[in-house]
């Protein structure tokens, strides 16, 4: 009898130690997933192959210090009797001197652009960050606001891709005059292209750069812009980020690919830009 009993306490506890090491074991592969997570998302280049006077445009290297100590590198390229101040927050590959072709569209549209690098792109310090996009973002809007002396009404915050995201981050902390999203998400979870699985990925990377909750509170006029041939960030992640902006909105459909819609779309795409800033800047000069 005793060795029946002795037989039946050893059972659970081997069923103990088998759960623990299951916990164990999936607390660990969720860390190692969000260590691993912003060399996922980032994809930085060091080198600027270019600068804006490739183009012709005249500009000012610029050197911030975020809230954290590390100096981070823009370019503040200005244009002759602007309407406005575009602040512009790029997508995850590259660096600033892969953006030139968008930084002249906006100076062309009678803007001045003030472009950043995030921590560990171009001749940015640090290494790339998910909490620290955010502090780069404030870096760069407050460069404008406390050294420039621009009034938020006179600024538009631009983000394409993981740079929509850095936008509606910074929503959380400030106001612009208006908010421009192209070819962006709802938040990165989301981007599992298999919907079932995607409160797994909530639940081992955390609810990561969740703009459609900060557009639900977003009354800043906004427009987005998005491809259904996007096949790095799915088109229906914009329209449901759009759908969830609460105040003024506007939504373009472009063509072509995630990093080249604007530019086969270019017409309807600069038609877009130029309606939406005459409505809240006024008319070129």
């Amino acid at each position: 009898m005793k060795t029946v009993l002795h037989g039946h306490a050893v059972k659970p506890a081997k069923k103990r130690y088998s759960f623990l090491w299951l916990v164990l074991l999936l607390i660990g592969l969720v860390f190692s997933i969000r260590s691993l997570l912003p060399r996922i998302v980032f994809k930085p280049a060091r080198e600027l192959i270019c600068t804006p006077e490739t183009y012709g445009l005249r500009f000012e290297d610029v050197t911030l210090v975020t809230s954290d100590g590390l100096n981070i590198n823009g370019w503040y390229v200005p244009a002759p009797e602007a309407r406005g101040t575009l602040l512009f927050f790029h997508g995850n590959a590259g660096n600033i001197s892969h953006r030139l072709d968008s930084i002249e569209i906006f100076h062309y549209l009678g803007f001045s652009v003030f472009i950043v690098d995030y921590r560990g792109y171009g001749k940015s310090e640090g290494r790339c960050s998910i909490p620290g996009i955010t502090e780069d973002a404030l870096a760069a809007w407050k460069y404008l606001t406390d050294e420039r002396r621009i009034p938020p009404d006179n600024i538009v915050v631009f983000g394409r891709s993981v740079g929509g995201a850095a936008a509606m981050q910074l929503m959380r902390h400030i106001k612009p005059r208006a908010l421009i999203l192209e070819s962006t998400f709802s938040s990165l979870p989301e981007m599992v292209r298999v919907p079932f699985l995607v409160p797994v990925a909530r639940f081992v990377i955390g609810d990561v750069f969740n703009s459609a909750e900060i557009a639900s509170e977003l009354t800043v006029p906004t427009l987005c812009f998005h491809s259904p041939d996007d096949g790095i960030v799915p088109y229906r992640l914009g329209r449901r980020l759009y759908e969830s902006v609460a105040g003024d909105k506007a939504f373009v459909e472009l063509t072509g690919g995630h990093n080249e819609g604007f530019l086969k779309s270019i017409d309807v795409y600069r038609f877009a830009l130029n309606e939406f800033f005459t409505k809240h800047f006024g008319e070129m000069r």
